[in-house]
């Protein structure tokens, strides 16, 4: 067994035991490229790090494709463009299958895309991420997930949580974040509320204190946040307010800005 692997199917659960029963903890996306830590004693999981953002969790051992540490090292080191498609098609030699919005595409070009060994045609236009700050452009790609449904450990248009959501919107503009809220809390510059700017992040904390939410801060005092499903809410010093309930979903921790 190669101790490298890509995700080569449309998505890929990543639970946090090896059990199909298991928490969902996130997704691989095809082209997601991940170290091989450890097996299952039934070999039919693999304990893994993702490694776009270091995530650890299980996969089952029939959703992944092996590949060399020379290609790890490649896909690890460059930075390919992304499925800019609600749902796009691709193809191999003997296959087809959907991809779905915010896909990297490893070493696409002329709309061939290859994993090591396999070449695949994709159907469907591409974006190429440039490190931006621009919060029109940020705007732009998170509005276009608007009403997708909140699923615990999601990351596509079908299911997503509010981590999952701010890590994709970012990874269209170029940057990089780690998969879980709390982790991307202790990244960037803190920021009082009277400074805020649109595409500051915004944390909020449970009953305990733990950090457990995030949003992307708009214009004129709303938020864009995966609650329920993707929606636009109003934001104060106290939290964000949802004006359906007429009352306070999530109490404000602090702001983040990224990216001075």
């Amino acid at each position: 067994m190669s101790d490298y692997g890509i995700c080569n199917i449309s998505i890929a659960p990543v639970r946090m035991e090896p059990s199909d029963k298991a928490e969902l903890g996130t997704q691989l996306l095809f082209g997601d490229a991940f170290t091989i830590l450890k097996k299952s004693q039934d070999e039919h999981w693999l304990y893994i790090q993702i490694a776009y953002d270091n995530y650890l969790g299980w996969i089952d051992y029939k959703q992944y494709k092996s590949i060399s540490k020379d290609f790890f090292d490649l896909v690890g080191n460059t930075d390919f463009p992304l499925s800019k498609e609600l749902i796009g098609l691709v193809k191999g030699e003997k296959t087809f299958f959907p991809i779905l919005y915010g896909t990297s595409l490893p070493f696409y070009k002329n709309g061939t895309i290859i994993l090591e060994n396999e070449v695949f045609k994709l159907e469907g236009a591409v974006l190429y991420p440039k490190k931006s700050n621009d919060f029109k452009f940020l705007e732009k790609i998170a509005s276009f997930y608007l009403h997708s449904p909140y699923m615990w450990g999601g990351k596509s248009h079908f299911g997503i949580d509010c981590s999952g959501f701010v890590q994709q919107v970012y990874k269209f503009a170029g940057h990089k974040l780690p998969r879980d809220a709390y982790q991307q809390a202790q990244i960037g510059k803190s920021i009082q509320f009277k400074d805020v700017q649109p595409g500051d992040l915004a944390y909020f904390v449970n009953e305990q204190g733990k950090v457990m939410h995030v949003g992307i801060i708009l214009e004129k005092g709303r938020i864009i946040h995966a609650s329920g499903k993707v929606r636009i809410d109003m934001l104060d010093e106290k939290g964000i307010f949802n004006a359906e309930m007429q009352d306070y979903s999530h109490k404000l921790h602090s702001i983040k800005r990224l990216f001075a």
